[in-house]
């Protein structure tokens, strides 16, 4: 298996082992290098400030975690460009095609930021600055490659001049346009120059270098080099917005199976179908086909022995037959009955969530199409949306209830938690209580809910202000109950509250489990949020410029779900990619 993933930081073992081998690459692919610039790689990702660019690591993994590639970049968020700081890959990966998928991956990143353009050093192909034909040779590669994508060499300045006096390969200043054709004007191209010998190479050049190089471009617009390699007709480019724009959507395509038709029953195929109509309207999103994952990933997060029933009673069920809890283990929990009908009460929570044939497999379809998500987050897409059902957030490690049979959120958290810390926003009407019992006691997991007060709302056990984690977790779990009938303005204010909550937390990703049963007049609540309420909640949660995972739990009023979720995401790319 082959995937890119963008690593953010240091605190994870996962991205330890990975940084590591990105060091060792640089070891190997650039001798030149001093210890103190490959060690100072993971510090560049934590530490942003303190280097004045914000740096972007790209690592391309093969089985186990073996990094064959990595790229890593720095963007200058004033000067609105970004700086290709090296790209290589491993000595026993070359020749894979691996440069390029990294590549790729880079241009569309500095799209996503709104980069006017991908500058980059690359060694001359003239042999009268080059006299190495060895050297020569491979400068010559490096230069095709990127004359593909449309990336040229600036011509007519001093840049490649040497530091030195005699110094051999001085490097020439490419520009990348990322296919958006815009002219570098000279005073753009001077400011973005300073920037670059000033913070990247202040220990190599003096202030008179500096002037010498900044004073000689003159031509304006910049000019770059006529093409040598490709013909002009082929450059590789991506439209405006670029793929890291777009929201990936993963849809549960088997989510029809788990279908109850018994009237009142309120959790049904249509409320995806309503949704996805919506979205269609829209250019925001990109379809991904689920994939497929090990079982392993559910038991990180609900007990075997639930897991175990859930699957064998759906084994054992009729076509078109339900059960639903009955009987409830309050005396002796510890010997459930033999019979797997009435075992039900000994893993549900309450009276109306079914069990029926195909309920294991549609739930466990959704945790598929979360991870797939989550998939895309690590690949460094900044939205994702799975748009499933049945929904998670109520089911505990070891129970399901309000719909919910396994906890999709908690899963691809679990999962997320690998390569950094995790913030989940669950902003359904109903508390979350599922992802609150599972990582009560986790500390690199913040779980925050807005929901109706359980003094009047599902689950009605918990969702209490003061329930705010206990040992390690202390102090992650944030609940925000709300009177049973509250304005816009007041749901609005606590989810600005709520959002600086997971700012103050500084996750390296966020989960949102979105339920629009906090619409006006949806069955299951009593609020009245409007759609552009909804937009308005997805703006606040998007300028928080996290990658962001949204996740369906509840929303049960048909005729406006989709409406309500198609200007949530509105909301939500406004607030990522605009604000």
């Amino acid at each position: 298996m082959i995937r890119i993933r963008r690593v953010s930081d240091n605190t994870t073992r996962v991205n330890r082992e990975v940084l590591q081998q990105v060091q060792d690459i640089l070891r190997e692919q650039f001798p030149s290098l001093t210890s103190l610039d490959i060690e100072k790689i993971p510090d560049l990702l934590m530490n942003p400030m303190k280097h004045h660019f914000r740096f972007i690591l790209y690592v391309l993994e093969g089985f186990r975690g073996t990094v064959k590639a990595f790229a890593l970049i720095s963007h200058e968020p004033h000067l609105k460009f970004c700086y290709l700081d090296y790209i290589s890959t491993a000595r026993q990966a070359a020749d894979g095609g691996f440069g390029g998928a990294l590549y790729e991956t880079v241009r569309e990143q500095a799209i996503s930021l709104g980069a006017t353009g991908l500058f980059f050093e690359c060694l001359p192909d003239d042999p009268e600055l080059c006299k190495d034909p060895a050297i020569l040779r491979q400068n010559k590669a490096r230069l095709r490659f990127y004359e593909q994508y449309g990336a040229r060499p600036i011509i007519n300045t001093a840049y490649e001049t040497s530091v030195a006096l005699g110094d051999d390969n001085p490097p020439y200043l490419v520009l990348d346009d990322l296919g958006l054709g815009k002219p570098l004007r000279a005073h753009k191209a001077r400011s973005i120059v300073r920037a670059i010998l000033e913070w990247k190479y202040a220990h190599l050049c003096s202030p008179e270098y500096i002037e010498k190089v900044l004073n000689s471009f003159r031509d304006d617009p910049v000019r770059l080099r006529a093409r040598r390699y490709v013909k002009p007709m082929n450059p590789i480019m991506l439209p405006e917005d670029g793929k890291l724009r777009k929201i990936s959507l993963i849809v549960n395509d088997k989510h029809f199976i788990h279908h109850i038709k018994e009237r009142g029953y309120v959790e049904s195929p249509v409320r995806i179908e309503a949704i996805r109509k919506e979205l269609e309207t829209t250019n925001l999103f990109e379809p991904v086909f689920p994939k497929e994952f090990s079982e392993k990933h559910i038991r990180k997060v609900h007990a075997s022995d639930y897991i175990g029933y859930f699957k064998r009673v759906c084994k054992t069920l009729a076509p078109g037959k339900s059960v639903y809890p009955y009987v409830f283990p309050i005396r002796n929990a510890a010997r459930p009955p033999r019979e797997l009908a009435v075992r039900a009460g000994y893993y549900c929570i309450d009276t109306f969530t079914p069990l029926n044939e195909n309920a294991f497999l549609a739930a466990k379809r959704a945790v598929d199409c979360a991870l797939t998500g989550a998939d895309k987050i690590l690949e460094g897409r900044r939205l994702a949306y799975a748009l499933v059902r049945p929904p998670g957030h109520h089911a505990e490690r070891r129970s399901f209830g309000g719909f919910c049979y396994f906890n999709s959120a908690a899963i691809a958290a679990q999962y997320l938690s690998s390569y950094g810390s995790v913030a989940i926003l669950d902003i359904d009407y109903h508390h979350g209580n599922g992802q609150q019992e599972i990582f009560y006691e986790r500390k690199d997991v913040l779980t925050v809910s807005i929901h109706g007060h359980p003094k009047f709302a599902y689950p009605y056990f918990s969702g209490f202000e003061d329930e705010k984690g206990f040992g390690q977790g202390k102090g992650s779990n944030i609940n925000h109950p709300l009177p049973e009938c509250i304005t816009s303005e007041q749901y609005l204010k606590t989810l600005e509250k709520a959002a600086q909550q997971i700012a103050v937390f500084g996750p390296a990703y966020l989960i949102v489990c979105l339920g629009l049963d906090t619409a006006k007049g949806d069955p299951t609540g009593t609020w009245g949020l409007l759609a552009k309420d909804f937009d308005q909640s997805g703006k606040t949660i998007g300028k928080l410029k996290l990658p962001t995972l949204v996740i369906q739990e509840g929303g049960y009023r048909t005729r406006v779900i989709g409406i309500n979720a198609r200007h949530f995401f509105t909301g939500l790319w406004t607030g990522q990619f605009r604000s």
